[in-house]
């Protein structure tokens, strides 16, 4: 336990340096990854708490001014809340959370005067730091029903994100099947129909049978219009053949419509994926390359499916030109629900979605899935 207890504590003091230093990069994120830590280590809040009192008192710088005193303690007090997020999350109810921190609190106070003591230097910085911490405690009540609410919220949105996503591809799916078993099906009646109406006209009836002809051209393009409907609303070859064939089949009809060639690479075991993973990593295939097509003036793509551990990852490249990332995801912001939309799908099946767009290097669009290996 004390060993796990020093490499927690080290690790903190140095989360800790990075982030007052202005270089924590992702430091939310290792923040979290640090509770995560301390929490299957078997540490609790006033663990934490008083690891947090020594380490930025070891960090105080000695002599500063008060401004960067208020600064500091400000700073680490907030990269200390989201530290402990972890542990909280595992309490049974929010007065149970409120006591634990009162008494964690109450715990760094009692040794933030201990360590007053020897040494003395610091007392004027001491007494201010405690002014800083109660204002804090006071902020931090009110902060934290704000984040409750916003989390919950967020759920919510989430969830009747997904429902629609959901509902959306079984409509497709309907209407593909109705297409193929029931349109598709009376237009090859009529033509054959018509062929047949053709032979018994007989020779003399040339008008009659040049209409026929005419007519059995409209049925025929009509066939193949509901053909490609179908194939857009729900590839079949998806179902019955998997994903890399379909993939095939659409770069192949992607390249002949927009004349822009399409690199692709991938291992067979993606197949083993299941029907709803294999179904998102094609949608947000289609997806980017009709975004690709309308948008990036690019001249190379290139999609590749990979795998990792217990993973799969799929990349679609482009050097086209580079845009806004941040401002096309905020749905508040941008009426076009490309990219929102295949985030949406990739985290409804448990993967990480992310798009990075450099000036002069393009865009890339990634989709991480989860997968298990038996």
């Amino acid at each position: 336990m004390k060993k796990k207890t020093l490499n927690i504590s080290t690790r903190y003091s140095s989360e800790l340096r990075k982030r007052l230093s202005g270089a924590g990069r992702d430091s939310v994120r290792r923040a979290d990854a640090l509770g995560r830590s301390a929490l299957r280590g078997g540490l609790e809040t006033l663990d934490l708490a008083s690891i947090h009192g020594d380490a930025l008192l070891g960090l105080m710088p000695a002599g500063c001014t008060e401004a960067v005193r208020d600064t500091t303690v400000k700073i680490a007090g907030a990269f200390f809340l989201e530290v402990i997020t972890p542990i909280e999350r595992t309490h049974g109810a929010v007065a149970e959370r409120y006591l634990e921190l009162k008494d964690s609190n109450k715990a760094l106070h009692q040794r933030t005067i201990q360590l007053t003591a020897s040494n003395k230097k610091l007392k004027i910085e001491v007494v201010h730091r405690k002014s800083a911490e109660q204002s804090l405690l006071k902020s931090e009540r009110y902060h934290r029903v704000l984040l409750k609410e916003a989390r919950q919220m967020q759920l919510r949105l989430r969830h009747l994100s997904h429902q629609v996503l959901s509902a959306q591809e079984e409509e497709r799916k309907e209407i593909s099947r109705e297409l193929h078993d029931e349109i598709v099906q009376t237009l090859t009646g009529i033509n054959v129909q018509l062929a047949s109406l053709k032979i018994e006209a007989g020779v003399n009836k040339t008008s009659i049978s040049k209409h026929i002809s005419y007519t059995q051209r409209l049925v025929e393009k009509s066939v193949n219009i509901v053909h490609q409907f179908a194939r857009d609303l729900r590839p079949t070859l998806l179902d019955d053949l998997g994903l890399i064939p379909a993939l095939h089949a659409y770069m192949k009809a992607f390249t002949s419509r927009t004349g822009l060639q399409v690199g692709f690479s991938t291992f067979a075991g993606v197949e083993k994926l299941n029907n709803d993973k294999r179904t998102v990593l094609y949608r947000v295939a289609q997806a980017a390359l009709v975004n690709i097509a309308q948008h990036a003036r690019a001249t190379k793509v290139a999609v590749s499916i990979r795998d990792l551990p217990q993973a799969v990852l799929m990349e679609i490249r482009d050097n086209g030109r580079s845009f806004d990332v941040a401002n096309v995801l905020d749905s508040r912001k941008n009426k076009r629900l490309g990219l929102i939309g295949m985030r949406e799908r990739v985290e409804m099946v448990g993967g990480t979605f992310s798009v990075v767009s450099t000036p002069g290097k393009g865009t890339t669009v990634s989709s991480m899935l989860p997968f298990k290996r038996r």
